[in-house]
């Protein structure tokens, strides 16, 4: 999970900044060694894609993409959210129109 000053994480942990935007971060409660193993199978779907998409495969390109999917979604970044308290979800969306909104203008620029 980023946690730099170029990507800000919200005070629960639950979320990182890029450009203004919220992104999900990973279920700090997984096991290190299983986080590790689904970040690199995240990563080899990653270079997947990217080598379907220089060959012009579309078919391989899905079934890439669908893997990216799915660990993302293993790592609790998609899919239902990894938190118990019943917040919403805003991931994907602006800071600046969610609960993070007086949050994030007060991060240095």
């Amino acid at each position: 999970m980023p946690n730099d000053s170029k990507y800000p994480t919200t005070p629960d942990g639950r979320y990182f900044v890029v450009a203004g935007r919220l992104w999900r971060t990973s279920n700090p409660a997984l096991a290190p060694e299983l986080r590790q193993k689904l970040v690199d199978e995240l990563m080899d779907a990653r270079r997947q894609v990217g080598s379907a998409k220089r060959a012009g495969d579309p078919d391989a390109e899905r079934r890439a993409r669908a893997q990216v999917d799915a660990a993302k979604r293993a790592l609790g970044e998609r899919g239902p959210v990894w938190w118990t308290d019943g917040a919403p979800d805003y991931n994907r969306r602006m800071a600046a129109g969610t609960p993070y909104a007086q949050w994030y203008a007060a991060l240095p620029p």
